[in-house]
C-alpha cells in the first residue's frame, strides 16, 4: 500500500493508484476534462493539475496520470492551483467558447474574461474520441495529425475510413460537439448565464495554501 497526504489527510492506496483517484476517494473534486471512465488516461487537458511537494521545490502535475508515491504531499486546491486552471480554462475559451462544458467549467471556476486570441477552432485535442474509438470500439478509426499548431484529429491521410462503423462514439464523447451553448453576444467567450457570485471567503488571506474545495460551498448555501 501506498501511504500520502491529501490537503493534510492521510490516505493508503494501492500501487498504481493516480492522484485523481486518491483525491476522488476522499472527496475532494478536480475538475477533468480530456480524463473520463472507461478510457486511458492522457493528459492532455491539464485542468486536473494538482501540486505536489513544500516550498520552493513544489510543482503542478496531472493528476489523472500521476501515480500516488509514499510520503507525497498533494493539495488539489491551493491559490497555485486554482489560478493555474482558470487560465487554462480560458484557453479552452478561445478554442471552444460554445462547448456547454467548457462553458460550465467556466462558471463554476469563476472566470469571467478570455484574454487570449478568439480562435473558435473548436476541437480542444482532448483525445477523447480518439480513445474512445480505439478502446471501446476497436476501430482506430481517427488519430491524431500533425504536431505543435498543426496538430489535428482525423483519419490517415485525410481519406474516407474503411473501418469506421459510423456508432457516433466520438461525437458523443466530445465535448465540442455535445450540448453547445448558445449566448446573445457570440463575440464573447464567456457566456456567463449560469455564473454565481465569487465565494466571499476565497479573498480571505488564511486561504492561501487550501482555497476553497467544497462542493457545494457550505457558506454559499447558508449565505443564500
Amino acid at each position: 500500500m501506498i501511504t500520502l497526504t491529501v490537503n493534510g489527510l492521510h490516505v493508503s492506496v494501492e500501487k498504481g493508484t493516480t492522484l485523481l483517484e486518491a483525491a476522488s476517494f476522499l472527496g475532494f473534486p478536480i475538475p477533468t476534462l480530456c480524463h473520463m471512465e472507461g478510457l486511458s488516461p492522457y493528459g492532455a487537458c491539464r485542468l486536473c493539475v494538482v501540486e505536489i511537494g513544500e516550498g520552493p521545490g513544489a510543482k503542478l502535475v496531472s493528476s489523472c496520470t500521476y501515480p500516488a508515491e509514499n510520503g507525497l504531499k498533494v493539495r488539489t486546491a491551493s491559490e497555485r492551483v486554482v489560478r493555474t486552471r482558470k487560465m487554462i480554462i480560458e484557453l479552452f475559451l478561445a478554442s471552444c467558447p460554445q462547448s456547454k462544458e467548457i462553458q460550465d467549467l467556466a462558471s463554476a471556476h469563476g472566470v469571467r474574461q478570455q484574454r487570449f486570441r478568439q480562435e473558435h477552432e473548436d476541437c480542444i485535442l482532448c483525445g477523447r474520441c480518439v480513445r474512445i474509438c480505439k478502446e471501446q470500439m476497436m476501430a482506430g478509426a481517427i488519430g491524431f495529425q500533425g504536431r505543435g499548431e498543426m496538430r489535428s484529429i482525423g483519419t490517415p491521410f485525410g481519406a474516407k475510413s474503411e473501418v469506421c462503423r459510423f456508432c457516433g462514439g466520438c461525437i458523443y464523447v466530445c465535448p465540442a460537439c455535445q450540448l453547445r451553448c448558445t449566448y446573445n453576444e457570440p463575440e464573447k467567450a464567456v457566456c456567463g448565464g449560469c455564473a454565481n457570485l465569487a465565494p466571499p471567503c476565497l479573498n480571505n488571506e488564511k486561504f492561501h495554501d487550501m482555497m476553497c474545495y467544497m462542493n457545494p460551498c457550505v457558506a454559499c448555501e447558508i449565505s443564500k
